[in-house]
């Protein structure tokens, strides 16, 4: 991959990813899989789209990021993630410039990724993931 980010998936925040699927279905994109990351309140579902994903967020709490997120804006595009080989010096390189990270430290996400975001206050109003396989970087 080298030292660039790639884009990984897009996230979109639904109240039901049973009904969420129903649209992407219908264009012939299937589910390779869902799980919940309870670190984060959320199941998701992917769906592989060209080179990408799409990654559906449905609330498990009521007190959720997401079910915040849904009661505040609705259902919608909720988040862009970037795939990074080593998360701890992206986010450092980027507090080092300014940008606003919403945690210290990355957080389990899914597929045994590690992830972070950065505030949209600092991104121009788009909610920015970065992830981390698993097994890359310094962990």
């Amino acid at each position: 991959m080298g030292d660039r980010p790639v884009l990984d998936h897009i996230g979109i925040a639904v109240e039901s990813i049973a009904e969420g699927c129903r649209l992407y279905e219908a264009l012939g994109l299937a589910v390779e899989g869902e799980e919940e990351v309870s670190a984060q309140g959320v199941r998701v579902a992917f769906l592989t789209v060209g080179g990408g994903r799409l990654e559906l967020l449905e609330p498990m709490t009521p007190d959720s990021p997401i079910a915040r997120h849904l009661e505040r804006r609705g259902a919608g595009l909720h988040h862009i993630c970037l795939r990074v080989e080593d998360i701890r010096r992206s986010m450092a390189d980027l507090r080092e410039r300014g940008f606003e990270l919403l945690s210290e430290e990355p957080q389990p996400g899914a597929h045994g990724c590690l992830v972070a975001f950065v505030h949209p206050r600092s991104t121009g109003g788009v909610l920015l993931e970065l992830s981390q396989a698993e097994s890359a970087g310094g962990d």
